[in-house]
């Protein structure tokens, strides 16, 4: 995040084999420019050395020895304390799991929370039987009761006990994305209680099973959405097209194809929600007709007839209940302003993003987006170019 300079993030690394993953966020974390600090367990060092840490972050690593051991003027708890704009402890053990939960301070990592005021990021890891015990289940549902705590959950696979379920710690870059959130919200759940609903990716009308009309939509755009509006308290439904990456922890997603698959999936979940963004790239036709079966070369059509598919966002503004928020996206070449305003007009939107994409690192397919915010109220705000998730953040931030 072009943004994300002098950021300060502390990471507290615990005693598990999923320590191994916490280097690539350190070393994600300091390649965008922030400044990272490494407390390590006494058991973590079993797992990952601090030389490894103090490499990645090009700091020296913290560790109780040194907690102990330190001749600084002020505590070195409470100067990383006071430091870190952001806390991640990852992967967080059963073990200092029921130490936060307890207010528990026996070592520097466990001493710093308690000297902290920051948001913190909890990335647990542990085997299926341990994270399903009652006890841990108490401590961790106790814990999230602190507004402070932001919680990556786990997922289920294959952990290192050769056991399949869940307790398997979140995935970097899943991690990376949650801290850029906190930085920019400060902890701050302003969507608590709201039920979010977002389409993304590229829509599919298949002429056989083979070929479709279709746009080089990636639905990164809808996966931004969907993550800053959990990253702020909300319960998120994503609706997407196909897509390539990996969907984030903790959101409800339903995968479609055509656009009438995208249409019954947002009309079964309309009701319950509060805000829906329509970010998705939805065909404006189809073939009239469908072959079942893939079409030899010397039968496809030298012209092809087509037909429209339902106007999903129109039909979501006629359905749409006066609390409700519904918000457009505009991708356009050219002008992005006119014809974005004459669609917030036109389909009685609350608010329209127009984006260009016919512009370098914008658009389809980028990490980075810009774009323009129109509202009913008049608002016209630039947002200049960002990462898709600060992109998201700003939407939500107008809204």
């Amino acid at each position: 995040m072009s943004d994300s300079k002098l950021k300060k993030v502390l990471v507290g690394v615990g005693g598990g084999i999923a320590a191994y993953k916490v280097c690539e966020v350190v070393s994600t974390l300091f390649k965008a420019g922030m400044e990272v600090r490494v407390i390590l367990t006494n058991s973590a060092q079993k797992f990952v050395a601090p030389l490894t840490f103090a490499t990645l972050s090009r700091h020296r690593a913290y560790t109780d020895e040194l907690f102990w051991r330190s001749s600084n003027p002020r505590p070195l708890h409470i100067e990383l304390g006071e430091w870190a704009d952001v806390f991640v402890i990852a992967p967080l053990t059963a073990n200092t799991l029921a130490k936060l939960a307890c207010g528990i301070a026996d070592n520097l990592l466990t001493n710093t929370v308690l000297a902290s005021k920051c948001p913190i990021l909890l990335a647990p890891a542990m085997n299926t039987e341990m994270w399903e015990q009652h006890t841990v289940r108490d401590n961790w549902e106790k814990l999230l009761t602190d507004s402070r705590y932001h919680s990556m959950g786990t997922a289920s696979g294959l952990l290192a006990c050769d056991r399949i379920g869940a307790g398997r710690m979140a995935e970097p870059a899943e991690i990376v994305s949650h801290v850029y959130s906190l930085l920019h919200t400060a902890g701050e759940r302003d969507l608590f209680g709201k039920q979010v609903l977002v389409s993304g990716g590229g829509t599919r009308e298949y002429l056989d099973p083979v070929r479709y009309i279709g746009n080089p939509s990636t639905g990164k755009m809808g996966l931004a959405l969907a993550q800053a509006a959990l990253h702020r308290g909300a319960k998120v439904t994503l609706v997407h097209a196909p897509v390539t990456w990996e969907l984030p922890l903790g959101i409800e997603a339903i995968p479609v194809v055509t656009s009438e698959e995208m249409q019954q999936a947002i009309m079964l979940y309309l009701q319950i929600a509060d805000v829906i963004i329509m970010s998705a790239a939805v065909a404006d036709v189809k073939p009239r007709q469908y072959s079942k079966h893939k079409l030899p070369k010397y039968r496809l059509p030298d012209s092809l007839a087509l037909e429209p598919v339902t106007d999903i966002i129109a039909e979501i503004a006629r359905r749409k209940q006066p609390r409700q928020k519904l918000v457009g996206f505009a991708a356009q070449t050219g002008d992005i302003v006119t014809p974005a305003l004459e669609k917030l007009q036109r389909k009685s939107l609350d608010a329209i993003i127009a984006n260009p994409i016919d512009q370098p690192d914008s658009g389809f397919g980028c990490d980075t987006n810009k774009a323009v915010f129109l509202d009913r109220s008049g608002q016209k705000i630039e947002i200049p170019p960002c990462s898709k998730l600060k992109m998201a953040h700003h939407i939500f931030d107008f809204l």
